[in-house]
């Protein structure tokens, strides 16, 4: 299935009927007079969270909803009946927000909430709602009241306890299928992962939700490599689990370059929990090991924890960490789901920069203005971003189809 977190909608709750005209004209009943019933309410637009769900994909191909109009009102005082509501099935985690990306209408985080976005318009009256000692035989009806409109975008967050950052080709995704029953994407090329995974992980008798995104490179949140968009899903966690490539040359510039990128992005990101674990030590010597994790700690004034996902090498030290930090966030604080609201401005497409206020992006026709000719035919150019700025698992949104083998996910070395 393709992966999409962020999507543009059109809604319009349904207009009220009109009321009736009508007067009581039946043979050998003395008196008459009006008896035009009212209009039915229109339907609502209601937004349902359910379980099951971890996309928005349902909304890459049907972007309007409208409810039903209420039923007009008939004689013999007949009241016309409502109009159905519009019901929007969303994942746990989905934010409502406003045209402007900035305003959050809703924010869903329970299985089952159901809330109405936007209510349906009053039915009009019939003429027996006018009529009074001194006028008994009205002749006017109202139509009905207008149903309320408006776009809104969805935009989904997953809940997780702990998210995993890191360069492409950390181990993110190795560490998340040794840990858990996920199976994401393994290779040994940057990107592998193209979109979020979520694990459960079992510590000792307790379990915690895990979440691994694409890695970041510098430069993410003016849009280089996969951008920054998807540090949304870490938003909500309590912990951060920083893994840095053990084999690279220069692992402090490794981890400052992801730190600057959270503090660039915002949302709170660089003051939540984090525990730096130094991955791939099966590929290390003891020497390497010991100075790679000194000049760790010196850059990060924090403890470095030693692990290989591959061989599992203190991989349980650090699910029991995590557990410990878990477990003490949610003592101080056991409501609250960290969800700051970030504005999320789409990548550009090949060939366009991050130069100027967004890059020619449009806020409302949700486009991308003058962008370059594509010079493959064959390639996807409509270009239109009004539905959300999809991210899907046979590319990203700058038009380009080259598809990609397996669900999208991963980015590390096995």
């Amino acid at each position: 299935m393709k992966f999409l977190d962020q999507a543009k909608v059109y809604l319009k709750s349904g207009d009220g009927g009109p009321g009736a005209i009508a007067f009581r004209r039946e043979k050998f009943i003395e008196y008459g007079g009006p008896d035009g019933g009212n209009g039915g309410r229109g339907g609502d637009v209601v937004i349902e969270v359910v379980n099951g769900l971890n996309t928005l994909i349902d909304y890459r191909y049907k972007q309007h909803f409208k409810a039903q109009r209420g039923n007009h009102g008939m004689g013999a005082n007949r009241n016309g009946a409502r109009g159905e509501d519009v019901v929007l099935r969303v994942p746990v985690g989905t934010q409502i927000l406003d045209e402007d990306q900035e305003t959050v209408l809703l924010d869903l985080t329970e299985p089952g909430q159901r809330v109405v976005i936007l209510k349906g318009g009053d039915g009009g009256f019939g003429n027996a709602h006018y009529k009074t000692p001194t006028n008994r035989a009205p002749r006017k009806s109202h139509p009905g009241w207008p149903g309320e409109e408006r776009w809104v975008w969805l935009r989904l967050k997953l809940i997780a306890d702990t998210g995993l950052l890191g360069l492409p080709n950390a181990g993110k995704s190795t560490f998340l299928a040794a840990t858990t029953a996920a199976r994401p994407k393994i290779a040994d090329y940057p990107f592998t992962t193209l979109a979020p995974n979520l694990g459960v992980v079992r510590a000792g008798d307790e379990e915690f939700v895990i979440a691994d995104i694409p890695g970041l490179i510098e430069g993410a949140h003016e849009g280089h490599g996969l951008g920054d968009r998807f540090l949304g899903h870490v938003e909500r966690t309590r912990v951060l689990l920083h893994l840095i490539d053990g084999t690279a040359e220069d692992v402090v510039q490794s981890y400052t370059t992801i730190r600057n990128e959270l503090v660039a992005y915002g949302g709170n990101l660089a003051d939540k929990l984090e525990i730096i674990g130094l991955n791939k030590a099966d590929a290390l010597l003891d020497e390497e090991i010991a100075e790679k994790k000194a000049a760790l700690e010196a850059a990060s004034g924090a403890e470095v924890m030693v692990l290989s996902g591959a061989t599992g090498q203190g991989v349980q030290a650090v699910l029991y960490r995590l557990l410990t930090l878990i477990k003490q966030s949610k003592e101080e604080e056991p409501d609250v789901i960290q969800a700051p609201v970030t504005r999320s401005i789409p990548r550009p497409p090949v060939g366009q920069k991050m130069d100027d206020e967004y890059a020619g992006w449009n806020e409302e026709t949700g486009e991308y203005d003058d962008l370059p000719e594509e010079p493959d035919s064959d390639s996807d150019s409509d270009g239109d971003d009004s539905d959300g700025d999809d991210w899907d698992d046979e590319g990203d949104d700058d038009g380009d189809d080259t598809e990609h083998s397996g669900n999208g996910d991963d980015n590390a070395k096995g």
